[in-house]
């Protein structure tokens, strides 16, 4: 008798032990799979947006835009292309995602949860703007010396050196004083071809934010309207606007591109992602620590579509009505996420020349061509403002302050009064106030700095050759 129940204990606990292991196991997969959901994610929201907004080729987007973030897993990765249905689907191993394309919207990915409606808009226009006595941002002719300087100087930004990180520039834009005085295109790119943002969306976000504040609608130091974060009790209620824009809200939630993070997860495991950053714990006293994030960005956009309301339709309009049609950007498509927030920290495409004119509008203390004031009169010198002794400002990367990185773009030539916008692989927009100079860089470069070295090289040759004109 004993032996027989010995033999049944065993066999319970060896049963229990099975259970465990397999808790154990499923318990280890689940960052495993969460990290393949958010692979999965990023390649079919790259692949729709590049193919049905830009129009670049796939197999040039998949090498660019997908394997080269992912790295040698890549081969795993299955995709599959709907050009009728405008969808596209992948496969990473046991997980999948798909992104639809909708006219007016761009791309969005679909969690398998209900999704806010797009209404069906015409697709916006793909010839550029006619320029007008409104818009100065037309093309003039520089001199043969400074053109021939502007020419070698784009040669060098366009070079590939063996032995180096690749830099895949696909488009420059050289803007002084409000005229075009030099560009260039990689091949399948040109002047319409809409280009992705990534993180420079983050600069208009600060613009949308901008025009709020300006119309009155909210304050940047009162606390930031979260109903997650409406409790007597919360900590989290102390947090700001201001405190979110400048990266040093105390949220914990690490962006470092692992798949595994938070930022990476809201992007691409997350339908609604302002709600999935608002969830995220206090890890430092708001305004005490900088630390970049997209989950910031992501609250104070869905902060902006409580205001404006109205769904993306109406936000869409706000935002061409304010600010776009007022700088003349007319081929601008901003993505939502599944519960119809902008995705201001990363997803908005356009011209590289329509960029330019969002980089006049900080140059010219947040004023349209005609005059206009879009932002708050000083909003320019806000963004550029460092934080916490950061080279951040608030929506922009900065040359203010007292940061290791700002003192060496400046000894590299950057002047110290610049700023820029700044997006994954080098997505940029250059503000030098003191010469009157945009450059818009757009590319898909890889290594730590995202070939920011040449860009610099870049500045400081178009600051000498356009003074010398």
């Amino acid at each position: 008798m004993l032996g027989a129940m010995s033999k049944r204990v065993w066999v319970r606990a060896g049963v229990l032990g099975i259970v465990v292991l397999a808790a154990l196991a499923a318990a280890a997969l689940l960052p495993v799979s969460s990290a393949l959901r958010v692979g999965a994610g990023m390649a079919a929201h790259n692949l729709c947006s590049s193919t049905f907004i830009s129009g670049l080729p796939v197999q040039q987007t998949r090498h660019e835009l997908v394997d080269a973030l992912i790295g040698p897993a890549a081969r795993w990765l299955r995709v599959q292309i709907d050009g009728e249905g405008r969808r596209v689907e992948t496969r990473w191993l046991f997980e999948r995602a798909a992104a639809r394309f909708t006219p007016g919207y761009g791309c969005r990915l679909n969690f398998g949860q209900t999704l806010v409606e797009l209404p069906t808009l015409p697709p916006q226009p793909t010839l550029p703007p006619q320029p007008t006595a409104e818009d100065l941002l037309t093309t003039e002719t520089p001199a043969p010396a400074v053109g021939a300087a502007l020419r070698a100087a784009l040669d060098r930004v366009f070079a590939e050196n063996p032995g180096t990180a690749s830099r895949r520039v696909k488009a420059v834009v050289i803007v002084k004083n409000g005229r075009v005085v030099a560009e260039r295109y990689a091949p399948a790119f040109g002047p319409d071809t809409p280009v992705t943002s990534f993180s420079v969306a983050k600069s208009i976000t600060n613009a949308l934010l901008g025009i709020l504040v300006r119309q009155g609608t909210i304050s940047m130091t009162a606390p930031a309207p979260v109903p997650e974060w409406s409790g007597l009790r919360d900590p989290r209620g102390r947090i700001t606007p201001d405190n979110l824009l400048r990266m040093a809200s105390g949220l914990d939630a690490e962006e470092n591109a692992s798949g595994f993070d938070p930022a990476s997860r809201m992007f691409y495991d997350s339908n609604d992602m302002g709600a999935y950053s608002a969830s995220r714990p206090l890890k430092s006293p708001p305004g005490t620590v900088w630390a970049y994030t997209s989950n910031n960005t992501l609250i104070i956009d869905r902060m902006m579509a409580g205001i404006v309301g109205g769904g993306p339709a109406k936000f869409r309009e706000f935002a061409q009505t304010e600010l776009f049609a007022p700088l003349g950007m007319s081929h601008v498509t901003l993505e939502f996420d599944g519960a119809g927030t902008f995705i201001g920290a990363s997803h908005a495409y356009a011209t590289p020349r329509d960029f330019a004119r969002f980089g006049l509008l900080y140059l010219n203390d947040g004023k349209a061509p005609d005059g206009r004031r879009i932002l708050p009169e000083g909003w320019a010198a806000y963004s550029r403002r460092s934080t916490l002794g950061s080279s951040y400002g608030a929506g922009f990367w900065t040359n203010d302050g007292p940061s290791e990185d700002a003192a060496y773009r400046v000894a590299k030539g950057f002047p110290k009064d610049g700023f820029f916008a700044s997006g994954n692989l080098g997505q940029r927009i250059y503000i030098i106030p003191s010469e009157q100079i945009v450059i818009t860089r757009f590319g898909y470069s890889t290594g730590p700095t995202f070939g920011i070295g040449a860009d610099l090289e870049l500045i400081a040759a178009a600051i000498a050759a356009l003074k010398t004109g």
